[in-house]
């Protein structure tokens, strides 16, 4: 009966662990990260929607990479295009564009370390293989 007990107090224990390491709180830097990519997926859904409004092909591409310096200036560009307002879809997107641009800029700025600024990277970016199916 002992080894029993021993052995539910562990798994109490472990499941327990997991549970408050759910729950600790995102860092800045686990925050940036998933919203820029929660933003690039958004944008590639937008433009190959069925619904797909003729400005929304003219939108400035929009691959995030946090670790790229030029993300701020891809950033301010994709918010500040003058096209597209009348697209729920678009608007949307650009505020959250405008909460990652203030969340890297001010919250963030000191805990973001970019790692390169190479602008043509966010314009061509290199796209990991796809496995085959």
């Amino acid at each position: 009966k002992l080894p029993t007990m021993k052995m539910l107090l562990s798994l109490i224990a472990l499941l327990s662990a997991a549970l408050l390491s759910r729950a600790a709180p995102p860092t800045c830097y686990s925050r940036v990260l998933s919203l820029s990519k929660e933003i690039t997926e958004s944008f590639k859904e937008l433009q190959t929607s069925k619904a797909v409004d003729s400005c929304v092909e003219m939108l400035p591409r929009l691959y995030l990479d946090i670790h790229n310096y030029c993300v701020l200036a891809k950033l301010r560009n994709f918010v500040a295009y003058p096209r597209c307002e009348r697209v729920l879809e678009v608007s949307e997107l650009k505020e959250k564009a405008r909460s990652l641009y203030t969340i890297l800029i001010s919250y963030c700025r000191r805990d973001l370390v970019f790692l390169t600024d190479d602008c043509n990277a966010l314009e061509n970016p290199i796209l990991p293989p796809v496995e085959p199916s």
